[in-house]
């Protein structure tokens, strides 16, 4: 069993990542296979077997070293509403926005920025209507105005974190 340390660059705290923890993170940042047990299937290519697999993520997910694993639906394509949406909120009150903002499904990928506009999240809904809906139930529940900023043309970036 390996000892996780962690050591500081600035103010962010990066883990000791085993060797299995580092090839699971780089491999599954690629997605999975499109075969009927695709977890076995990369745990194959990795050299360990599929509960090794299955049990590091789960470690990765319980220590919040992973905030998220899981398939990104577009919502657009599946009929549904999806944008980008930025909040100008003042520090004394962030924490509790940030709460208020997250506590809604059809939030995610909420990041504070070093900016005017100092809360960005993305906002995804069954229907296109539903955007404008959330963003108003959002702007009522805050207090704060909310800033729509729908897609005009999608890029798609494979931005991979190797470990």
């Amino acid at each position: 069993m390996s000892v996780m340390t962690e050591r500081a660059i600035g103010n962010i705290e990066i883990p000791d990542f085993s060797d299995l923890e580092r090839k699971i993170i780089n491999r599954l940042q690629h997605g999975l296979p499109m075969v009927r047990h695709p977890y076995a299937a990369v745990a194959e290519e990795l050299g360990t077997s599929e509960q090794a697999l299955l049990d590091t993520l789960k470690s990765l997910l319980d220590r919040r070293i992973l905030s998220r694993f899981g398939p990104m639906f577009h919502a657009g394509e599946m009929g549904g509403g999806l944008s980008l949406v930025a909040m100008r909120v003042p520090e004394e009150t962030f924490d509790r926005v940030v709460g208020q903002v997250n506590a809604f499904d059809e939030v995610a990928h909420n990041y504070r920025r070093e900016h005017e506009l100092n809360m960005w999240f993305v906002v995804a809904t069954e229907t296109p209507e539903g955007v404008d809906e959330v963003l108003r139930q959002i702007e009522e529940t805050t207090g704060f105005p909310v800033y729509n900023m729908p897609k005009e043309e999608e890029f798609h970036v494979r931005l991979h974190f190797k470990i």
